[in-house]
């Protein structure tokens, strides 16, 4: 059995944040998450012309934690291609050209995706800390303080344990004892940003769209994509577009064999027959991930939900059962930055648990 202070579950953002402030404050602590790769919903897709954001892409000028994050791992920042005209079709008529400027100008993209920011932060931490492929099966309170068990048999005995998971991941959890139906109802009410929401990759040999005077940037209302974004890298290699579909989770699984041609097909209504050829293409449907969507996360989202934690989830099983992830943050829940402030409240409620011990 290991035994740590802290048992971290979800190698997510939050998480590995969460470890790296923990290694600096001198708090010992093991991080298990149930995929073979860290990330959780920050994921690239790995093409021989380089990675693309097939998760979140952006960040924003005024979410300092980011920022201040990407440089203290010495990473770099690029400005989103904005340089061009957007075009536009309605649901039946021919794609309009200079309809406006990119809508993601100002914001920030990480140079190597933000996969390298992960990358950073995995290589922060003692190797032998941090397990994939460790799924957690059951999460106990113990005496004075609470055991995780895995799915191959191992368990970890932690004064505390930190879910960084969506919450509706972490109410599916088996707990001993149960939590209440309050909490359970709680958890199960917030939504995971973005889980049901799908996106389409295209990579090509070069931005051609750029030298035609296009931004890269198209919205649709006839679809399958309804918002399309240039998703090259600094200096437009990788060279890439990348779109939202506009179908809700259910309808992408009725028409799965088709999207990819027909996302293919409204990239060349907007760049020209080019777009007809890439070197490669993903289509990344987030519904269909079970580490990150639940089945009342099929339901599209209309609006940004007002995210906090829940006053019922604070001091669970006396503070040894804590929940961390954008969706809990004290603000800008839902964005990376909300991630990190999540990480940071959790990690200043630890610290203060472990110093000078855990009453």
């Amino acid at each position: 059995m290991m035994q740590t202070q802290v048992a971290i579950v979800g190698g997510g953002l939050t998480g590995l944040a969460l470890a790296h402030q923990l290694q600096g404050a001198g708090v010992a602590f093991e991080l298990f998450e149930a995929r073979a790769r860290f990330g959780g919903r920050i994921k690239a897709f790995e093409s021989a012309q380089g990675r693309v954001d097939i998760g979140p892409s952006w960040f924003w000028p005024g979410q300092p934690r980011i920022a201040g994050l990407i440089d203290a791992l010495g990473l770099a920042k690029f400005a989103q291609y904005d340089q061009g005209a957007l075009c536009f079709e309605d649901a039946s008529g021919p794609v309009q050209r200079g309809m406006g400027y990119a809508s993601m100008s100002g914001s920030w993209r990480l140079q190597g995706s933000l996969v390298a920011l992960i990358d950073a932060l995995v290589a922060c931490v003692p190797q032998d800390r941090v397990h994939t492929g460790a799924e957690v099966t059951r999460i106990a309170r113990s005496g004075v303080g609470v055991k995780i068990t895995l799915a191959d048999g191992q368990s970890c005995s932690a004064d505390q344990v930190v879910l960084a998971v969506p919450p509706r991941i972490a109410q599916a959890l088996p707990f001993a004892p149960a939590l209440t139906p309050a909490q359970l109802s709680a958890l199960d009410a917030i939504p995971t940003w973005m889980a049901g929401h799908a996106k389409f990759v295209a990579v090509y040999d070069n931005a051609f769209w750029r030298a035609d005077g296009l931004s890269g940037d198209a919205m649709s209302r006839r679809g399958p994509l309804m918002e399309i974004h240039d998703a090259s890298g600094d200096s437009g290699q990788p060279a890439a577009l990348f779109g939202f579909l506009g179908l809700d989770a259910r309808a992408r699984q009725a028409q799965d064999t088709t999207l990819a041609q027909a996302a293919l097909h409204q990239f060349a209504r907007f760049f020209g027959p080019r777009a007809l050829s890439p070197q490669a293409y993903c289509l990344q449907d987030w519904a269909r991930e079970p580490l990150t969507a639940r089945p009342r996360d099929l339901d599209p989202l209309r609006a940004h939900p007002d995210y906090g934690l829940p006053a019922v989830l604070a001091g669970v099983w006396d503070g040894r059962l804590q929940f961390a992830c954008s969706e809990t943050a004290p603000e800008m829940g839902g964005y990376m930055e909300g991630a990190l402030a999540a990480a940071e409240r959790v990690a200043a409620q630890v610290q203060r648990a472990h110093s000078p011990g855990l009453k």
